[in-house]
């Protein structure tokens, strides 16, 4: 576990280790939002461990996605008293349908989690929906606003920005290959695109995953993911009996190209 980087006045960031997840923290004079809360018991006490060193604030919960390193910390933070879990509806949704599916990805880092036996194994479903608008938290002193800029990583990728700070989640993710397996790429890269347009305003942008990002990273990140729709399109077009052809051309690496490619051809924008 990393140390609190702080972010803006009274916004910070903890990198776990193993996912290199960035938890964020903001913290009022009335409550504190965590964003983000591991993958399992043992990540999320962690994190709220850590937490608890800056502040003993009562605690509100962001869940930015329906991934598991995300939101499978959640009964640890209900445990210390959080009741009031935010999330994107489409976010809340999957969790509750299919959250325990994701339970064998952290058989390695969280062996109960995966078996759904022993304390805080639970999956808390987020209970306070963020739909399309924004919706603004006060924290007393200081206020979290969530946004929701359409389909992207996921159909429901949320960001919390405050005065100086904006916490990405997926929607950006620095120092890897972005992760397509559940990802609506082009309407990806327009989320992005508005994200970029958004970021004059933020002092920081953190990522998901990563180190702080610039406008320009993010920029980048929508161009690079543009061209590759585009690319990814022609190469279909040119053999459409063997999408794989497009691999080579693409800007990812080979497993993450081909789950571009897949979800390429199973989504559709929504207008």
């Amino acid at each position: 576990m990393s140390r609190w980087l702080e972010v803006g006045t009274d916004n910070y960031v903890l990198t776990t280790e193993n996912s290199k997840l960035n938890t964020g923290l903001i913290i009022g004079t009335e409550r504190a939002m965590v964003i983000d809360t591991g993958c399992g018991p043992r990540q999320g006490r962690e994190i709220l461990d850590a937490v608890r060193q800056k502040t003993q604030l009562p605690l509100v919960v962001v869940n930015t996605h329906a991934h598991y390193d995300h939101f499978f910390g959640n009964a640890v933070f209900a445990e210390d008293g959080a009741t009031e879990f935010w999330a994107h509806e489409n976010c809340a949704e999957e969790i509750s349908d299919n959250g325990d599916a994701q339970r064998p990805a952290v058989t390695d880092l969280e062996p109960e989690m995966a078996a759904g036996e022993g304390a805080n194994v639970e999956l808390v479903v987020p209970n306070a929906l963020v739909r399309d608008q924004p919706v603004l938290v006060d924290l007393g002193g200081q206020s979290a606003t969530m946004i929701y800029l359409g389909r992207g990583h996921t159909d429901g990728d949320l960001l919390v920005g405050t005065s100086t700070t904006l916490y990405a989640g997926d929607l950006v993710e620095q120092g890897a290959h972005p992760s397509f397996e559940d990802s609506y790429p082009v309407e990806w890269a327009d989320a992005l695109r508005h994200l970029s347009a958004l970021r004059h305003r933020y002092e920081f942008l953190i990522p998901g995953h990563g180190e702080p990002c610039s406008d320009r990273f993010v920029k980048t990140m929508a161009d690079t993911m543009s061209t590759a729709v585009r690319q990814a399109r022609q190469s279909i077009r040119d053999t459409p009996s063997d999408a794989t052809k497009a691999i080579p051309v693409l800007p990812y690496g080979p497993e993450q190209s081909r789950w571009f490619i897949k979800r390429l051809q199973e989504t559709r924008p929504q207008h």
